[in-house]
């Protein structure tokens, strides 16, 4: 993933163009996953192939210290290799790719690459134009208030030799990428509707030579936006842009450097990555996007471009740990914005702080209930007073108490069942189950405290009073949530029309998390005794390791005997809980496990395949990276 806090790229297996968002990260997606990708080809006397036919070998990866991609593919029948440079730009939106292609022959050849572009402006394809300016030798494909200026040149600046434009995905027609397989274009100069481009690269090359060619795609809000920026890109020269891009990000990784000290020293390149990938996914405007990764529509109903707020604040951690500032206070802003009247946080939001899609109903049986899950509001409370704890902050967070604070804790301590002395149902926090969820209760508990501690501080006594009191009645009904049959945390409690519980005794990761992780205990047997039960029923379990989030774990399952999928999030978890208790050499060995199960570029998925250990769902998975760094950062505290 590539970007800038506007547009954001991803790029898939074969180094082509798999997401393109721009004016948010992770809105507007101007290529999907489901279309073609912005393939590229390669034509050689008379054979021709694209990257992406099986005959290619690639290697994809991305510098440990900046994001900028590192993509070599080599063709071994056609003798030619690419190795690309890509980027985005650190000041302006522009998407660019420093491409060399080597001859590997040994004998004097013409090699001609061909760029494939076929973005979606418009809602399903439809009603874009794509234009040849002649003038300044581009390619502009815009609708209303989007235009995107595509662009190339050789190593003498001489702009792409050959073009075509038309049209792509509807009336039958399959795309103008087709125009490239007999190594010419058309030159066709305009076309409306759903549409595609190509542009074409010629060079002759001594055997074992080298050239290389710049190109780019400019993300504006008008043609003469883009222009503006096309100019820069030009006189600047693709080097220079290069070397500042990779500057800005040295600069931004040089604030936890500090922090950074004690860590093992073969654990700082995969930190870094994660840290990148988190601010990737990092909206200039607050928002934290789960994943860029649109393949997941190919398998569900939807994306994971939204800003989960509970995603967001894990997500913030690792930063607020490591000194960031800018970060976690845009995200707070961004909470504080979308928090509701009644002081709660809704399921799921897009980063123009639009209301997400939700699966929650507004019923439960025949009660109207509240579509949320209430732990995205207490983690949010929860992790400002984390970074105060670390920024010392104080008036940053002191303007956030009567429009974030005051109302998120009034909202936790009054939604609390008076028959049960703990908080009323909500969805838990993997979006399924309708119940009083354990980890909720437990996230919920510190929450309170945390906002107490803020009233405290900013002389609202009554608040702090109130707050502190309904904290203290979710620890002493901490009983209903132990199973003593199965000696373990139990998912959680449901309570009924008629005043009946309901239990659900599932072992769930996330209980033993949270019971553990906010202090939400008076003794530490009943979590020894939910640990057992993890080793003994979920921890490597299945031939690839790892730990599911709980028993029959269905989403996404593939061999139902081993309970379900390994993610990577449980699994570190289990390892944080290890090195809280003195086992770290266990802890370990579970980042060791997440390294082992990553790409080869160091991006960490959702879940791994059971039996396969390849990555399953998204790829990257912001929440992933998060957990890894923090396990890391807990390793090296603890050693330390």
């Amino acid at each position: 993933m590539l970007g800038n806090g506007s547009l954001t790229v991803g790029i898939n297996e074969y180094g082509l163009v798999h997401d393109f968002y721009y004016p948010y990260v992770g809105l507007d997606n101007l290529t999907t996953s489901r279309g073609t990708q912005h393939k590229i080809g390669v034509w050689v006397n008379g054979h021709f192939s694209w990257v992406d036919d099986g005959s290619w070998n690639s290697k994809i990866n991305f510098e440990a210290d900046a994001m900028v991609s590192e993509i070599r593919l080599s063709h071994a029948e056609l003798g030619v290799e690419l190795y690309l440079k890509d980027f985005v730009d650190s000041q302006y939106n522009a998407f660019c790719r420093h491409l060399t292609v080597t001859n590997l022959f040994n004998d004097r050849r013409e090699i001609r690459v061909f760029f494939h572009q076929a973005f979606q402006i418009s809602r399903a394809g439809r009603a874009d134009t794509g234009l040849f300016v002649p003038e300044a030798n581009y390619i502009l494909d815009y609708k209303g208030r989007c235009s995107l200026l595509i662009y190339g040149q050789d190593q003498q600046g001489k702009p792409f030799d050959q073009f075509a434009i038309g049209v792509y995905g509807i009336e039958g027609k399959e795309g103008t990428y087709r125009d490239a397989e007999d190594g010419e274009l058309s030159g066709s100069p305009v076309e409306h509707g759903g549409i595609d481009s190509v542009i074409r690269f010629v060079s002759q090359l001594e055997a074992h030579a080298s050239t290389t060619f710049d190109y780019w795609v400019v993300a504006a809000d008008s043609q003469y936006s883009a222009e503006s920026i096309h100019e820069i890109m030009l006189s600047d020269g693709l080097s220079k842009r290069l070397e500042l891009t990779r500057k800005e990000w040295h600069d931004w990784l040089g604030v936890a450097d500090k922090g950074l000290k004690s860590i093992d020293h073969q654990f700082l390149p995969i930190v870094k990555k994660s840290l990148m990938l988190i601010k990737v996914h990092t909206d200039k405007r607050g928002g934290i996007i789960a994943s860029c990764d649109s393949s997941i529509y190919n398998y569900g109903r939807d994306y994971y471009s939204y800003v989960w707020p509970r995603d967001g604040a894990y997500a913030m951690w690792p930063l607020i740990r490591l000194g960031y500032m800018d970060e976690p206070r845009a995200f707070f802003e961004f909470c504080r914005d979308i928090l509701t009247k009644d002081g709660y946080l809704m399921h799921k939001y897009q980063p123009d702080r639009a209301i997400g899609s939700t699966w929650h109903p507004l019923l439960h049986g025949k009660r109207k209930e509240l579509a949320i899950q209430e732990d995205e509001t207490a983690i949010v409370v929860f992790m400002l007073g984390e970074y105060y704890r670390c920024s010392k902050d104080i008036d940053f967070v002191r303007n956030l108490y009567n429009t974030l604070i005051q109302p998120a804790a009034n909202f936790m301590a009054q939604f609390i069942d008076a028959e049960t002395g703990l908080p009323h149902a909500s969805y838990d926090l993997w979006e399924e189950k309708f119940l009083t969820n354990t980890y909720t209760v437990a996230v919920v508990y510190q929450a309170l405290l945390t906002a107490a501690k803020f009233a405290e501080m900013f002389e609202y006594p009554d608040d702090s009073v109130k707050w502190r009191k309904a904290a203290e009645e979710l620890l002493r009904h901490q009983d209903l949530l132990f199973d003593t049959d199965r000696q373990l945390y139990r998912k959680g409690i449901l309570l009924g029309d008629n005043g009946q519980l309901t239990y659900d005794n599932t072992l769930d990761i996330s209980s033993m998390y949270g019971i553990a992780m906010f202090n939400y205990f008076e003794d530490d047997s009943p979590l020894t005794n939910t640990l057992e039960k993890v080793e003994s029923i979920l921890l490597n379990q299945s031939p690839a390791g790892g730990s599911p989030r709980y028993e029959h774990d269905h989403y996404f399952e593939s061999e139902p005997q081993y309970m379900g999928n390994p993610w990577f999030v449980t699994s570190l978890w289990i390892a944080q809980y290890y090195i809280r208790i003195g086992r770290a050499d266990d802890g370990k060995r579970l980042v060791d496990w997440s390294l082992a199960h990553s790409l080869p570029s160091g991006v960490l998925s959702e879940q791994v395949h059971p039996t396969g250990g390849h990555a399953v769902s998204v790829t990257p998975l912001v929440w992933s990276h998060a957990e890894l760094i923090n396990t890391i950062l807990d390793l090296s505290e603890e050693v330390n």
